[in-house]
């Protein structure tokens, strides 16, 4: 798997504009998957039962606290870990993205079992080692499986070949924010890491769709023709139709008045992965703002946390950090390390040879970031 620079030329502004939409796509996931983590699974009866006639429309309590996110925020942190790593690993002439994305999972997967960090693993760079993350929230068992062993799943021979799940798509908004990749090689190499743990087509080419679309919205595009190139793309692609249906639906569904909670659980069907995405295209383009595009996308009978994740980072994509609401992101737990792996990746992405290559590196980078 190769990539290429593209046309993206990093002066100032672009830098500091990628910066901002990296930072949204992260926070985005994180703060819609926080939002819908208390009330994930409850009915919509069961919601406004607890919450009120309008379901929840502020942070609620999770995990003992306000803010707490899932398994899903947790390893797309480890997503970004994992590309930085592949970049800085290809300086050694090893270049194969998938299977660094896999050492990363496999990072993630020991936070699952592990008290806490371990000291002696001295190639497992700065994130592994932060301790809020070995809080286990809720993996769902194809994760656990997918990543129980060192055999790291293929398109030939993928992980749990019949799961339909979301989980894999909520983790590979970060796969769309390498901009200066080619929209197809994009595709692939969130498929490919999808199929690590999702095997069945719908799941694996959900998440390529996704990480499509939000390349596309990190590239400046509108999320209608972020949608579009994604369904231009899929049709290559074996297995896609139930893809593109879910996201032709959601399309139609912005023209058939005003977004309703049944409507966005028409969209997101019975929770598997292209509903979802459905979903949150669908919560994206209809919200007022963000707040409200993630109020809509919690508020229903099925998966709330897979769909806030899904819905903000597009909206995080789109729009950037700043449009995020301030007081989530005041209470959102992990902040700081959000912040500061998506400045390292933006600097990766945009400095990347000032800080390592063949003929010299920063150790504090390396430290980081061990190419081991």
């Amino acid at each position: 798997m190769g990539a290429t620079a593209g046309a993206v030329v990093w002066g100032r502004a672009e830098q500091q504009d990628l910066r901002s939409r990296v930072r949204g796509t992260l926070l985005g996931v994180a703060v819609g998957d926080a939002l819908g983590a208390p009330i994930d699974g409850l009915g919509l009866d069961e919601i406004r039962e607890a919450y009120g006639a309008e379901g929840l429309v502020d942070l609620g309590f999770g995990y003992g606290r306000r803010g707490a996110v899932t398994h899903l925020t947790q390893l797309s942190l480890f997503t970004v870990d994992g590309l930085i790593r592949a970049q800085v690993r290809r300086d050694t002439g090893a270049w194969h993205p998938p299977t660094d994305l896999h050492r990363a999972y496999l990072r993630w997967a020991a936070t699952q079992r592990d008290w806490g960090p371990d000291e002696r693993r001295k190639d497992d760079g700065w994130l592994a080692r932060e301790e809020w993350l070995y809080a286990r929230r809720d993996p769902t068992r194809s994760l656990l499986i997918g990543f129980g062993d060192d055999t790291m799943g293929t398109l030939e021979s993928p992980k749990n070949p019949n799961e339909l799940g979301p989980e894999a798509t909520a983790r590979s908004a970060a796969f769309g924010l390498l901009v200066g990749w080619e929209p197809q090689l994009v595709v692939q190499l969130a498929v490919e890491c999808a199929a690590q743990t999702h095997g069945h087509p719908v799941a694996y080419l959900s998440a390529g769709a996704y990480a499509v679309i939000v390349h596309a919205l990190a590239l400046g595009d509108s999320l209608d023709g972020a949608v579009q190139r994604a369904l231009a793309l899929l049709t290559a692609r074996p297995g896609h139709e139930p893809v593109s249906d879910a996201l032709q639906h959601a399309l139609g569904a912005v023209r058939q008045g005003m977004p309703t909670p049944a409507r966005v659980e028409e969209l997101a069907a019975d929770g598997s992965a292209d509903g979802l995405l459905s979903a949150a295209v669908y919560c994206a383009l209809v919200g007022e703002d963000v707040r409200h595009g993630l109020c809509l996308a919690v508020n229903h009978d099925g998966p709330s946390a897979a769909a806030g994740a899904l819905t903000g980072g597009l909206l995080g994509a789109l729009h950037g950090e700043t449009a995020l609401p301030p007081a989530w992101l005041a209470e959102l737990e992990g902040r700081p390390t959000l912040l500061e792996l998506a400045d390292d990746f933006a600097m990766e992405m945009t400095q990347g040879p000032a800080l390592h290559g063949p003929a010299g590196a920063s150790p504090g980078w390396l430290a980081r970031y061990p190419r081991a």
